[in-house]
């Protein structure tokens, strides 16, 4: 084929993919309209070879060249929008999402940390009770896993000479596991989110009772205050994700059931996720920061409250600016 009939053939697609290209360079194209590109630019590269292999003149070589170059540019800075969207999920949308449903927040908040705090002083006044929630095995692991002279905390002692890195991976199967039943249980209209959070609450709070009470305070509190901080908020954000599930089949409004599940569930699987990062944080802070020994207690007091402080900040005040990384 002559390169003057190749050119006329073509000519108007190669324009139509520099028009392209030249508003995704000015940021003016949206990021539905991008998904033809891909197919723009392989085309254009089969062009640019067909060219080169009949020997065309570098007239028409060097601009489809240049095209091209251009393109691959435009083609992988949009496939790395996805680390954007992540970092802007975390860095605004989820503590946005977070403020956007504090009433089932606020809701599953009072029911895990109410059930926490009032067995925990109940446990501490009576000590017998601690046997009406929790089995004596466990109750006697757990003394195992906080005795002080234990040389790894929160552990168990068939598990006290893994590797962090092994108990990394146990926390985070552990608590994934809890979060991700707490918020399935919702769709149970709600209810089994309700019970999980108040079970889970009653679990920890009445260990968290009698370890203190016999004792064992210093031990149990300085290892979880680092750690708990991103873990029980994570349970509790849960919570929060199963109740809007189960309030989307109460309370559907004008819309059917599924119809009203559906939209919850967007909101509520966001919501999830960012627990997740939670967990994850949790987890490398308890394998390889709170379970040693080797630290003052005052020093995980302090860093404990700071990562609480952190936290609080974090989904109360990040993404407040609309101008946050996109």
């Amino acid at each position: 084929m002559k390169q003057s009939l190749f050119e006329s053939r073509h000519q108007q697609q190669w324009q139509a993919f520099a028009d392209h290209l030249k508003q995704l360079e000015q940021g003016k194209t949206k990021a539905n309209d991008i998904a033809d590109f891909p197919h723009q630019y392989r085309r254009l590269c089969q062009h640019l070879a067909l060219a080169q292999e009949r020997g065309y003149s570098s007239y028409l070589i060097d601009p489809l060249q240049q095209l091209a170059l251009r393109g691959h540019q435009q083609l992988y800075r949009h496939r790395s929008h996805l680390g954007a969207k992540v970092l802007a999920f975390l860095l605004a949308d989820f503590p946005r999402l977070v403020r956007e449903q504090w009433c089932f927040v606020l809701i599953a908040s009072l029911l895990f940390f109410g059930s926490l705090a009032g067995i925990a002083l109940l446990v501490y006044l009576f000590p017998d009770l601690i046997y009406s929630i929790v089995s004596p095995q466990q109750v006697a692991e757990m003394q195992g896993m906080y005795d002080p002279e234990a040389s790894r905390l929160g552990r168990a002692a068939e598990r006290a000479s893994s590797e962090d890195w092994m108990m990394f991976g146990y926390y985070v199967m552990h608590n994934v596991g809890i979060a991700f039943q707490t918020f399935a249980a919702g769709l149970l209209f709600g209810l089994g989110s309700v019970f999980f959070l108040i079970f889970n609450g009653l679990i920890i709070g009445a260990i968290s009772g009698h370890l203190t009470e016999i004792g064992y305070g210093q031990t149990f509190w300085s290892f979880v205050i680092g750690h708990g901080a991103f873990e029980l908020s994570a349970i509790a954000l849960a919570g929060a994700a199963g109740l809007q599930l189960g309030w989307s089949l109460i309370a559907p409004g004008h819309l059917t059931r599924g119809e009203s599940l559906r939209l919850a569930a967007r909101k509520s699987v966001q919501m999830l996720c960012g627990v997740m990062v939670f967990l994850l944080i949790a987890a490398f802070i308890e394998a390889y920061w709170s379970s040693t020994t080797a630290i003052d207690p005052w020093i995980k007091y302090l860093v404990g409250a700071l990562l609480w402080l952190l936290v609080a900040a974090y989904l109360i005040l990040a993404g407040r600016n609309r101008h946050a990384p996109d």
